[in-house]
């Protein structure tokens, strides 16, 4: 059987794509996918092109369909991307709907017994024997199921010219010290490849070059990097309970807390990890904790964050640190939790009884899903309450490229912390009392010696001795401090970032948006339009925000959820502006992508 490429790929004389094209690949979910799809991507990227991978994946059982997407880009671009230059087909179930969606001139490897070249003429198809070669490469009849995908990896290698040492090297690195697995997939991938060297012709549509754009960088997820973020921040205590896409952020600090939280002379655990029977009842471990003095954390989803409501405002009355992981996903509780948004940003800035005005970080890169997850616990404990760090699936739990995170380089900050010698010279200490007039109060913890570290806190209504109180002149002394305390923390947030065009129209997101909006930004200077663009990383909003806000005659609020809730934070604060803010946004469970962005401000500016 000889196997050749149809014509639409390279016909118009078309230039060829050097590291720049999207591939997505459909497979069975539980098939083994995942390995061959890591391997694909991590081959490009030790090739020295920057490369991202998101996977769009079922929520629920083993055998419903599986997408998963990799980019590459010359330019450095890694948001997705509204279209792909190759499809690998390995699902009968939805081979057909993928087809009837592919851009003309796609590249597409199938299973040869789909026959799917009848379908469209604007294709260029590549059947493929999987079967036979799984078979003559694979002598376990029970693993053919699991090296199968292995197959369109050496077959992909050859068509798109990537090295098989790497891709043989990906491989030995995905599965680290199963040395039986690794050789039967490297066999796998070589029938592959092999095959495809014996019966493909060349096509010149798309191409890996080797690059050097890579170099000294790594691949991770945003949730193992507020993982470590939080390990090195000292976390003691950690109250969970399961959610997707969550559960790998304390997953991999438990992982990591076993190799790094031992007592050299006990053996025994210095982290006390706690699954409760609900989010509630962890949202209560977490400021327990906090209150007695400890490092404290969960993480979390949307849902998770509705039902630890109560508890948060009962935090942020009685003023308990604590932080709170939140990687968001599509809703409401049992809806599509596999794929991304971020529709918890009123629900984070505001949560619980009314009144209530949280701190808020907005992570936008690897290096600050560390960093930021280390500085939430400074954060906590200088103003006594519970912190958000926001996340959301595509940052938590898909492949970024990322520089090597920077050790941190400053001790912890307890915060207003009365010590034994503090507190015995005391004379009239109030733990609600400002003293500084920043709205911070000072506190003690249980145990300091000397007789004067405990303290009773209050989730009723008290006055500045923490004393029980109905008077109204003491609910608005409480209730305005801690209004107080919010604006103070607007100059120990991160500040925004800039990229800035020259423009008095202004684009702001945050978070996983920012790859889609840097491309945005590029396409539609191109096009003559150009723009400011601000990355907001957290609330109380800052000076900075306040002058971009001022001077811009337009903010396009570029965000992922349906009503346009950042944007209406902003009307919120910024009232006699309300009119500059214009809602983009993109909320159908897919990451973000460059398009959407400038296809929605152009139709706004063609107004």
């Amino acid at each position: 059987m000889t196997a050749t490429l149809a014509a639409p790929a390279t016909s118009g004389g078309a230039k060829t794509r050097i590291n720049d094209f999207s591939i997505q690949v459909a497979t069975v979910n539980g098939s083994g996918s995942q390995t061959a799809n890591t391997v694909l991507l991590r081959a490009i990227f030790q090739m020295g092109v920057l490369v991202s991978g998101k996977n769009l994946f079922p929520s629920n059982i083993a055998g419903l369909p599986t997408w998963f997407t990799i980019r590459a880009s010359a330019k450095g671009y890694v948001a997705r991307k509204a279209s792909n230059e190759m499809l690998i087909l390995m699902n009968p179930e939805t081979a057909k709907d993928d087809i009837a969606k592919a851009d003309p001139g796609a590249l597409v490897i199938y299973d040869e017994p789909l026959q799917l070249d009848k379908l469209r003429s604007d294709l260029a198809y590549i059947p493929v024997p999987f079967q036979k070669l799984v078979t003559a490469s694979c002598p376990e009849p029970k693993l053919h199921k699991l090296v199968k995908n292995m197959i369109y990896v050496g077959v992909a290698a050859r068509l798109l010219g990537i090295d098989m040492e790497e891709v043989k090297k990906a491989i030995a690195k995905q599965l680290k010290g199963k040395a039986k697995a690794v050789e039967l997939n490297q066999t796998a991938c070589t029938a592959g490849y092999d095959w495809a060297m014996e019966n493909l012709e060349d096509q010149d549509h798309i191409k890996v070059i080797r690059d050097n754009k890579t170099q000294g960088l790594i691949i991770v997820d945003g949730n193992e990097a507020c993982a470590l973020g939080a390990l090195f921040a000292g976390v003691t205590v950690v109250g969970w309970y399961p959610i997707t896409p969550a559960s790998s952020l304390v997953e991999t600090f438990i992982e990591y807390a076993e190799e790094y939280r031992k007592d050299p002379k006990t053996g025994k655990s210095t982290v006390a990890i706690v699954q409760m029977e609900d989010e509630l009842a962890s949202a209560g471990v977490v400021l327990s904790a906090g209150w007695a003095g400890a490092r404290s954390m969960t993480s979390t989803a949307g849902p998770g964050i509705s039902l630890m409501s109560e508890f948060i405002g009962m935090g942020y009355y009685v003023e308990a640190p604590g932080v709170f992981f939140n990687v968001a996903r599509t809703g409401p509780s049992t809806g599509l939790p596999t794929r991304t948004q971020q529709s918890d940003v009123e629900l984070c800035a505001k949560a619980s009884h009314g009144d209530t005005q949280h701190i808020n970080l907005y992570p936008g890169t690897m290096e600050e899903c560390f960093q930021f997850s280390y500085d939430a616990f400074d954060l906590a404990e200088r103003f006594q309450t519970p912190i958000f760090v926001v996340t959301d699936l595509d940052l938590g739990m898909q492949n970024w490229s990322s520089k090597p995170f920077a050790y941190p380089a400053k001790p912890y900050d307890r915060g207003k912390v009365l010590n034994q010698q503090q507190l015995a010279d005391m004379q009239d200490w109030g733990r609600y009392k400002d003293v500084d007039g920043d709205g911070i109060c000072y506190r003690s913890l249980p145990g300091t010696p000397g007789g004067k570290g405990a303290y009773f806190t209050r989730g009723s209504g008290h006055n500045a001795y923490a004393q029980y109180s109905e008077k109204p002149e003491d609910y608005l002394a409480v209730v305005d401090r801690l209004k107080r305390k919010y604006e103070t923390a607007k100059t120990h947030v991160p500040g925004p970032v800039f990229r800035n065009l020259g423009s008095d129209k202004g684009v702001l997101a945050f978070g996983s948006s920012d790859p889609a909006v840097i491309e945005a930004q590029d396409i539609l200077a191109e096009a003559g339009l150009k723009t400011d663009y601000l990355r907001l990383r957290a609330l109380p909003f800052t000076a900075e925000i306040d002058a971009f806000v001022k001077e811009k005659k337009v903010v396009y609020i570029v965000e992922q959820n349906r009503d346009g809730q950042m944007a209406n934070l902003f009307r919120e604060t910024y009232p006699e502006y309300a009119t500059k803010f214009k809602s983009v946004l993109h909320y159908d469970g897919h990451a973000i992508d460059a398009k959407c962005i400038v296809d929605q401000i152009t139709a706004f500016e063609q107004k």
